[in-house]
């Protein structure tokens, strides 16, 4: 049976799919729209439920790309998706306005349940709903009240879910008279039948609704935002709220990476010893696993930044900065609404420019959508992480902060204001005749429910793996091969003219492997491919190995790490034991320097805060957009900046 898991925002809704589902969800795809949702499913005596979790509306009638979703499968009995049952989340404590879309759903003469849940906030501000009343106006609805997130309601919200199919065949009983799903450019008629239904809700709610004194609690909570949307403290706390987040990241998650990191070494050694030499071995342990580990080892940094944001969430502070940074934001061309696909995009800019449908005026739509990737992402951390920890020393400022965690956090904030930087830029060059507003419900402060912030985090790390792991797998064995193959004629001599040198220079058993293994790489398909480039890439501080990286990170910016491991993996056959990071850190360029210094690190990390090294989600503009025109212009522009910016850099530090 498949239900649609429907209603307002802030009501719940997440909390409810969640209590109900658990783990059993993923993200569904909508064929004929751009817009994703969560499906997961309920099994209840030998019967399977897939409940799909739409966004939150106010209306069935759309004021964005995003709600038009809930049109577009219900107006259609054919839908693929079309609900069997629905399942309707109301705020108990604020029934009026909720009442306005259940009305809508309800006439569509689909089976519902109305979920009142919040009803401990409803309890304590006072709220009091008589059942029996509010039955009488629904007569075809099931009403059953829930505590999400105290994880009450359940097995209620469940058993009303499989009585309510046998509740179809009954005489259906209209809220409304003659209430029908009117076409979406019918605005006259959306707002007739609007003005119909809040007469008849005004009506009925006095007999349903009984409110006692809640200016206490209101009190509290105006006390509480007179600090944290404050035109100046807001800000201030809010910069503190990042700092805090990019220390305890950069602090805390080393330990479990260090580990990772030994594992992944033990087992490529322990296969390498146990498996017969040959192309496979080499596969596995120069190609494979140095790939993967390159990006598993970043999880915990990952899994850290997910659950910060999720608490932000959870707690209701993340809709305060939505409406606190609308006055920022107002000057760059952008709203309030904007933050959300901007902080979004720090997780990845894939979500971030699909969150930007909410946005209901086209120009700050285009310009969130445009300056997205310029958030530094999720797959810039293991960028960022590698070459911070190889070229900024360990230190602190003022006995408490961090170096590293400094220069991770200067970063995020160089990207920020690069996206500020552009947005004016757009603001000037876009013409538009509509004028953008925001409007938002701010939720009730409440505590995190560890539940929910563990499924999100949960979810968005199997996004990251297996996403990721997909693309870094493939790349690494073709860079494997590209790495360990090349012309076969210039293969040999580079190997005879290595070998010659070494017996020249009375080299050891392993400083022969070493040298003949790096004129091989030199000599490999890669290797010619690197040669290339250099030229261009010489004035930023990098030799051809980067550049390869650099070439091999237009598939995902975390690949930027795993094909190092694997290029270094080839390029040090007589040092298996040692780690990326020393491995980098021992390498020399041709004038017997070390390759990786400050000035090429920060250089790099400078690149990759302006690059638009990511297909996936050039992919996503152009379907966001309907044109290649914006991901274009994109690829171009900031590739443009990249370059600039990295080879100010390094020219000022060299």
């Amino acid at each position: 049976m498949k239900v649609a898991l429907l209603g307002n925002p802030n009501t719940g809704k997440s909390s409810i799919f969640n209590l109900l589902t658990g783990l059993r969800q993923h993200v569904g795809n909508f064929p004929g729209v751009t817009v994703e949702c969560k499906v997961g499913t309920i099994i209840h005596n030998n019967e399977e439920f897939t409940v799909t979790d739409f966004p939150g509306t106010y209306s069935i009638y759309p004021h964005s790309k995003e709600e038009e979703l809930i049109y577009h499968v219900l107006s259609d009995k054919n839908h693929s998706s079309f609900p069997d049952l629905a399942l309707f989340v109301a705020d108990a404590s604020n029934l009026k306005r909720n009442l306005f879309l259940f009305s809508q759903i309800y006439d569509l003469k689909i089976p519902c349940v109305l979920v009142l849940n919040m009803s401990d906030l409803a309890h304590r501000n006072g709220v009091i709903i008589d059942l029996n009343a509010l039955n009488k106006s629904f007569p075809n609805a099931t009403i059953v009240t829930s505590n999400a997130r105290a994880g009450l309601g359940k097995d209620r919200i469940i058993a009303e879910l499989a009585k309510a199919k046998s509740r179809k065949n009954l005489e259906f009983v209209p809220f409304l008279s003659n209430a029908r799903l009117h076409a979406k450019k019918e605005f006259s008629l959306h707002e007739e039948e609007a003005e119909q239904r809040f007469e008849k809700l005004n009506k009925l709610l006095p007999s349903i609704v009984s409110q006692k004194s809640i200016e206490k609690r209101e009190n509290q909570s105006r006390k509480i935002d007179k600090l944290l949307v404050h035109p100046v403290f807001g800000y201030l706390l809010f910069i503190i709220v990042l700092l805090v987040i990019f220390q305890f990241i950069f602090s805390f998650a080393s330990y479990p990476m260090d580990a990772i990191e030994n594992a992944f070494m033990f087992f490529s050694r322990s296969l390498n010893d146990i498996l017969p030499a040959g192309i496979f071995t080499d596969l596995i342990c120069e190609g494979i696993l140095p790939g993967i580990g390159g990006v598993v080892i970043f999880i915990p940094q990952i899994a850290l930044l997910f659950f910060f944001m999720a608490i932000l969430e959870e707690s209701g502070y993340l809709a305060r900065v939505v409406f606190m940074m609308d006055r920022l934001m107002r000057p760059f061309g952008l709203n309030g609404k904007s933050v959300v696909p901007l902080m979004s995009s720090v997780a990845c800019a894939i979500p971030g420019v699909m969150a930007a449908r909410t946005i209901s005026d086209w120009k700050e739509r285009m310009i969130t959508i445009f300056v997205a990737p310029l958030m530094s992402c999720s797959a810039r951390i293991p960028v960022y992480t590698l070459l911070i920890a190889l070229v900024i020393p360990d230190e602190t400022i003022l006995g408490i902060f961090n170096l590293k965690g400094l220069v991770l956090f200067g970063l995020y904030f160089l990207g920020i204001v690069a996206a500020l930087g552009v947005a004016i830029v757009m603001k000037l060059l876009i013409r538009s005749k509509e004028k953008g507003f925001l409007l938002l419900e701010l939720p009730s402060y409440k505590t995190p429910r560890w539940g929910n912030v563990g499924i999100s985090v949960l979810d968005k790390v199997k996004i990251f793996i297996f996403d990721a792991g997909k693309i870094i797998l493939a790349i690494s064995i073709i860079l494997w091969a590209l790495a360990s193959y090349g012309p076969s004629d210039r293969m040999k001599v580079a190997s005879e003219k290595a070998t010659e040198i070494a017996m020249k220079k009375s080299l050891n058993k392993d400083e022969t492997a070493s040298l003949v293994a790096s004129s091989k790489l030199e000599n490999s398909y890669i290797g010619i491919m690197g040669k290339t480039i250099e030229p261009i890439i010489q004035p930023l501080g990098y030799d051809w190995k980067m550049g390869i990286s650099l070439i091999a990170s237009f598939a995902a910016r975390e690949v930027f790490v795993g094909s190092l491991a694997t290029i270094y993996a080839v390029h040090a056959d007589d040092d298996n034991s040692a780690t990326l990071l020393e491995k980098l850190r021992a390498d020399k360029n041709k004038m017997g320097e070390p390759t990786y210094t400050l000035a090429s690190g920060l250089s790099l990390m400078v690149f990759y805060v302006f690059a638009m090294q990511c297909m996936a989600t050039l992919a996503v503009v152009k379907r966001e957009t309907n044109s290649w025109k914006w991901a274009l212009i994109q690829l171009v522009t900031f590739g443009i900046m990249a370059y600039l910016a990295a080879l100010v850099t390094f020219q000022l530090l060299n």
